[in-house]
């Protein structure tokens, strides 16, 4: 991964919000390994560097098939 779990862990919330690939709806917050297993590698680090680049307090990630992801700043 381009960037560190710690850093990650350190510095967001991670809120992930809609349906699953078992078609179930969550609402809770995840850790990385969480994020990761839900969306994959390649999403998690463009999310990550796009909350970095806003300088905002809170991100929406939106994807296709019904999940929203929210970085929180803490």
């Amino acid at each position: 991964m381009k960037y560190d779990t710690t850093f990650i862990n350190r510095n967001f919330l991670l809120k992930v919000y809609g349906i699953d690939s078992e078609n179930k709806r969550i609402n809770r917050l995840v850790g990385v390994s969480g994020l990761v297993g839900l969306i994959g590698v390649e999403l998690t680090e463009k999310f990550i560097t796009r909350a970095l680049n806003s300088k905002k307090d809170s991100v929406k990630c939106r994807l296709r098939r019904g999940l929203q992801i929210t970085l929180y700043f803490k």
